[in-house]
Parts: structure tokens; C-alpha cells; sequence
């Protein structure tokens, strides 16, 4: 079975700064793929080009089998994008009316866009607060709220962009058990870009680090624990900044 996600020979600068430099990466269906880097790794870059937000200047992008720079529009329905600072709700309308607006936009009659907001807003834990405006909603709430918009078409991939960073720990918890019932039950591929170690370690199935717009190290997380990941970032990083290219091991 193809990957959910194949990238290959990825190439992104931004005027004389290389984003990404011949990235390679793929995630299967079930996964959940931690990319960690240091700020200006290319981590968010990854994402936005995955998620058909940016055009890369060089390479390929697949996404359930479907050519993501050829035809974005069909890579898009495949996606749901999630990005940290989530700024696009309309602040005065309810969590409910939202999920309902963004879900007619993806072309649903206004029953069935009630009901999956309403099946979203239960999967998210926001039902009992589903008719209050969003302005009144607190960060961890609107991650939640973002991440059911992300699911309206219930697509069988997700990326996530530092999904937790202003979220306080009992929230982020949640969050991540629901990020790995979404792969265990529903077959959703994540791909995540995090700083945080410990997060990393809890909710992946596989760990990544890019430094200097490559992948400098891969592992599978099963046993890893943030202790030995810090490890490995760290010399993973510090090889790539000294140009030793290969991928480190620990």
C-alpha cells in the first residue's frame, strides 16, 4: 500500500535562505510522525508545502497517491491542516456555527454540515460549550475547535503545526489522546511539527529531525523515551551544523 504522504528531493528558499535541501520523508496510514527541529529547521516549510499552502521550488509531493503541486485542489480534499495561532474563526459566531460554516465551504447541505459539527464538537469535548462565541473561548478550546474543523471532511491525513504550544498540560493530554485514537481507530496518517520532546515521544509511532532543511535523523519511538531523544536531536543537530550529513546514531 503506497504512503499516505511521499516526499522526495524537496527543495524550498526564501530569497538566500534554504528552507528545505533534497527533503525525503513519507508517512504510512496509522502513523503518527514527529518532525523535530531546531527554529528555522524547516519543520512548519514541510507542512505548509504538504499542505499545498506553499510551492516548493524543487521535488515531489504525494498525497494519497495524488500530486500535490500538479493538482492541489484534489491533494487538499485528501488533508485536513491544522496551524498553531489558529486565527481564521469568526470570533462573534459560536464554536457550533463555525464548524458549520467552514463544513458548507467544503460543499456539505446545511443538515448534514449540523450534524457533523455536532459529531466533531463531541469527538473534541466541546459539546457543552459548542453555542458560546469563540472570542470567549479559552487557547486550549480553540485548538480543539481547530482541530475539528481540521476532521470536517473526515480526511485520512492530518498535519499539525505545533498543535500544542499554548496549551496547558491537563489540555495537551487530551489532545494527544485524541490525535492517537484518530490513527488507531480511523487509519489517519499525522504528521506533526513539535518542539516538544516529551510530547513527541507519547503520542509518535516515528520521530524525525530536520536540521538545515534535511532529515538528519529517524527512528521508530517505540521505547524512546525524551531523555534519549534530547540526546539524539542534539547530535543529530550539531553533526548537520558541522556538516557531517549522514544521520546520527545513539
Amino acid at each position: 500500500m503506497r504512503a499516505i504522504i511521499e516526499v522526495n528531493e524537496l527543495r524550498k528558499r526564501f530569497g538566500p535562505a534554504v528552507a528545505l535541501d533534497r527533503l525525503d520523508l513519507e508517512v504510512e496510514r496509522g502513523e503518527i510522525v514527529s518532525v523535530l527541529g531546531p527554529n528555522g529547521a524547516g519543520k512548519s516549510t514541510l507542512l505548509r508545502i504538504v499542505g499545498t499552502i506553499v510551492l516548493p521550488d524543487e521535488g515531489t509531493v504525494s498525497v494519497s497517491g495524488v500530486d500535490a503541486v500538479a493538482d492541489p485542489a484534489a491533494a487538499r480534499r485528501q488533508l485536513g491542516l491544522m496551524i498553531g495561532d489558529e486565527r481564521s474563526f469568526y470570533w462573534r459566531m459560536s464554536g457550533r456555527r463555525n464548524l458549520a460554516f467552514f463544513a458548507a465551504l467544503h460543499g456539505m447541505r446545511r443538515r448534514a454540515a449540523a450534524t457533523r459539527a455536532d459529531e466533531l464538537l463531541d469527538l473534541v469535548g466541546l459539546s457543552n460549550t459548542a453555542d458560546r462565541p469563540v472570542r470567549g473561548y479559552s487557547s486550549g478550546m480553540r485548538v480543539r475547535l481547530s482541530l475539528a474543523r481540521a476532521l470536517l471532511a473526515d480526511p485520512p491525513l492530518l498535519l499539525l503545526d505545533e498543535p500544542t504550544q499554548n496549551l496547558d498540560p491537563l489540555a495537551a493530554s487530551g489532545f494527544r489522546d485524541t490525535a492517537i485514537r484518530l490513527a488507531r481507530d480511523r487509519g489517519a496518517g499525522i504528521l506533526i511539527a513539535t518542539h516538544d520532546l516529551h510530547e513527541a515521544v507519547a503520542i509518535s509511532t516515528r520521530v524525525a529531525v530536520i536540521s538545515a532543511g534535511r532529515i538528519v535523523f529517524e527512528e521508530d519511538a517505540s521505547g524512546m523515551d525524551a531523555e534519549r531523544l534530547e540526546a539524539v536531536f542534539l547530535a543529530a543537530v550539531q553533526a548537520s551544523t558541522d556538516g557531517q550529513l549522514n544521520p546520527v546514531q545513539a
